[in-house]
């Protein structure tokens, strides 16, 4: 008996198929010829297949020699074969992980035996039989039938050798799930974040709502949107950047706790910590402010990552940080000062301002104001710095279209941004209620757009005949899902948690900045 086990596909990137594939290929010609069929619609009854997992936790006692005496049904792939003459063992996986499988001449029978050396790695099967534990302690299905489910045509690639290239890991992800325990864990542990967060949510009494992801007018944030054109209505529609404009819609409605796990598109850069296409949580509670969101995310955040990782705290690059305790708040100019050493004012003339900038190697564009600078001087001197969970507080109002004033700071809004590791989690702020002032930021937004920033917030009509029936005082949060994740599983790139994330079309691999 034997089964290939290597990687011939001589070109990962598209070229011709290598000898093995060839063999496959003739294999699966022999098998139809003879009447068989290589992809069959289903196996045994449904909800009646044992998995991997639940096997090794039911059977986890079975002594070695033993016996259970309970006949099972399992399917998954084959990822390898060891041929002991009258006898051969395979690793079957599934969606919880491996079994094994041990087949005999005399319990199959010479010709069942023999065909089963027909079959290759990669080749997914059915099989019956009894639970047992080897001689060397190994769970295992003692076969006494089994079935091709699907014929693989492809070899696998070798565990480590054949998907080392970064690119073709995320271009091939299903080849990464299936040989890499770590990616199946990276994606696990999103689960687990995303359903966790929903939890915490739901208990809590907010709704989880749908917005429209094709959007008249791309609001909610500064980004410049994808843009399309719907036939039917003559009209160009764009993708949303935030949802943030329908879900406060609810709020004016009534509806006092709303939130959407949703998708974003953001026509930017790509790095490390940016994709096209991301997940965002945002939520909205009425007549609260971001006073009380700080002490609501951090309940939030640490509730769901001791959920995820069975303790309040994160492990990133060797560096153990605690999530438990109250975080530290300190507000954008005070940070500056406190870990730059730059003293700034927002009360200080433009020019001054972008001395000091260039000074710092930040590059100004024409119409920016001191708020615009103070943040860029902030985001690139100080993010980087705060590594353990922090409150960033009080942006400037000019970067800041949708978030309330600050009575105490001129020129600055009720925000603030979570920071954990150098990177910014959480954004959060006292809801701009005020359809006057909401107007007025807008078109201070539209002369910026005329001025060719691209990325400037349109002004909303309908967004402002909804705000002048009058909408509650409130808070509104939006959580990085996606960074989050990256937290969590101590990933450096956002492509490691974005299950299919984009890539130039296969053969144009010319670099991009930020990503491998």
């Amino acid at each position: 008996m034997t089964a290939e086990n290597r990687n011939d596909d001589v070109d990962a990137h598209g070229g011709e198929p290598g000898e093995l594939i060839r063999v496959r290929r003739s294999k699966l010609e022999k098998y139809i010829a003879e009447g068989g069929e290589p992809y069959r619609p289903s196996y045994g009854e449904p909800g009646e297949l044992a998995l991997s997992g639940d096997l090794h936790g039911e059977f986890e006692e079975l002594q070695p020699g033993s016996g259970s005496g309970s006949t099972v049904a399992v399917a998954g792939r084959i990822m390898a074969v060891r041929s002991h003459g009258k006898a051969a063992f395979a690793d079957l996986q599934d969606s919880q992980g491996r079994i094994q499988l041990l087949l005999r001449e005399d319990g199959l029978g010479e010709e069942a035996y023999r065909a089963f050396g027909w079959l290759d790695i990669g080749d997914i099967i059915g099989a019956t039989g009894e639970v047992i534990r080897s001689r060397r302690g190994e769970l295992s299905v003692a076969v006494e039938s089994y079935e091709l489910l699907s014929k693989s045509l492809r070899p696998l690639p070798e565990k480590w050798h054949g998907l080392k290239d970064h690119e073709t890991r995320f271009r091939r992800r299903y080849l990464d799930l299936m040989m890499n325990p770590d990616a199946r864990l990276v994606l696990e542990n999103r689960v687990a974040l995303i359903k966790e967060t929903r939890r915490f949510l739901d208990d809590r009494g907010f709704v989880e709502v749908e917005t429209p992801m094709l959007q008249q007018i791309p609001g909610g944030a500064t980004a410049r949107p994808f843009v399309t054109h719907h036939n039917a209505l003559g009209m160009n529609l764009y993708l949303r950047i935030a949802p943030e404009l329908y879900l406060k819609r609810l709020l004016i409605a009534g509806y006092d706790r709303v939130y959407e796990l949703n998708r974003n598109f953001r026509n930017e850069g790509i790095s490390s910590r940016h994709n096209p296409e991301f997940t965002m949580l945002e939520a909205y509670q009425a007549f609260v402010d971001y006073r009380y969101l700080m002490e609501f995310l951090r309940e939030m955040i640490t509730t769901v990552v001791e959920a995820v990782r069975g303790a309040a705290e994160l492990e990133i690059d060797g560096e153990r940080i605690s999530l438990a305790g109250p975080w530290k708040k300190v507000t954008m100019v005070d940070a500056l000062s406190e870990y730059a050493g730059v003293d700034v004012d927002i009360s200080w003339e433009t020019s001054r301002l972008e001395k000091l900038a260039s000074r710092h190697d930040v590059e100004v564009p024409g119409g920016a104001g001191p708020g615009w600078i103070i943040a860029e001087l902030y985001e690139k001197l100080v993010e980087p710095r705060l590594r353990e969970p922090t409150f960033v507080l009080d942006y400037p109002e000019e970067i800041s279209p949708l978030a309330r004033k600050n009575p105490e700071s001129p020129g600055f809004t009720e925000r603030f941004e979570i920071l954990i590791a150098g990177q910014e989690i959480a954004n959060a702020f006292s809801e701009l209620t005020d359809p006057v002032d909401q107007r007025e930021r807008f078109e201070g937004q539209a002369r910026k757009r005329a001025a060719g920033d691209e990325e400037a917030h349109p002004v909303d009509e309908e967004y402002l005949r909804a705000l002048e029936y009058g909408m509650p005082p409130a808070g509104g949060l939006g959580v990085g899902i996606d960074r989050l994740a990256m937290l969590l599983t101590g990933c450096k790139n956002i492509r490691d948690v974005i299950i299919f994330p984009h890539l130039r079309p296969e053969g144009g691999r010319e670099s991009v900045p930020g990503v491998e």
